[in-house]
């Protein structure tokens, strides 16, 4: 493939966002809605606790009172302190998932839905943590240990070999 291909096809992606913008916003990257008092954050399951870590974090310059929710149950409630962030722990049952939904609290009107996601916990039976067992040095550091061995070991042979070949006989 030619340099220029490459070239262009690695432009491409850009060059459909720069004619297309409403397609660039498309992408369903989380973004916060400008009228909600806080966020909500969701990380992975953790294998070893079975439980997730939620972040509510206030974008305003008051207190905000919530209601965290698993699965249509109250898990956590209070308020959080202005332009602050609380994590609240959920547990996750081995192999089952949950609906997590965040809302916010007021004292004459109906709970507002702030954000909701989905999590599963399919971590496998037995695993505790999050690292692998170790299996050895990195397959790309023993190539280049390799390679240096043999350029060594070539290079001694040349040597050698240059200084017999060049020889004058009486």
């Amino acid at each position: 493939m030619r340099i220029g291909t490459r070239l262009v096809l690695a432009a491409l992606p850009m060059g459909a966002a720069l004619l297309f913008p409403a397609t660039a916003w498309a992408w369903p990257w989380p973004r916060a809605d400008s009228g909600d008092p806080f966020t909500m954050t969701v990380d992975d399951v953790g294998c070893g606790s079975g439980q997730v870590a939620v972040r509510l974090h206030n974008q305003t310059r008051q207190a905000v009172r919530y209601d965290l929710q698993a699965d249509s149950t109250s898990v956590a409630t209070g308020s959080i302190p202005a332009r602050r962030t609380i994590v609240k722990q959920v547990p996750v049952g081995q192999g089952s998932s949950a609906e997590i939904e965040a809302y916010q609290v007021t004292g004459n009107q109906p709970d507002t839905l702030i954000d909701s996601t989905h999590v599963k916990n399919d971590c496998p039976w037995g695993h505790r943590s999050g690292r692998l067992p170790f299996t050895g040095p990195p397959t790309d550091l023993v190539g280049k240990l390799a390679t240096a061995g043999g350029l060594v070991v070539m290079g001694g042979i040349l040597w050698w070999y240059g200084s017999v070949w060049p020889r004058s006989t009486p």
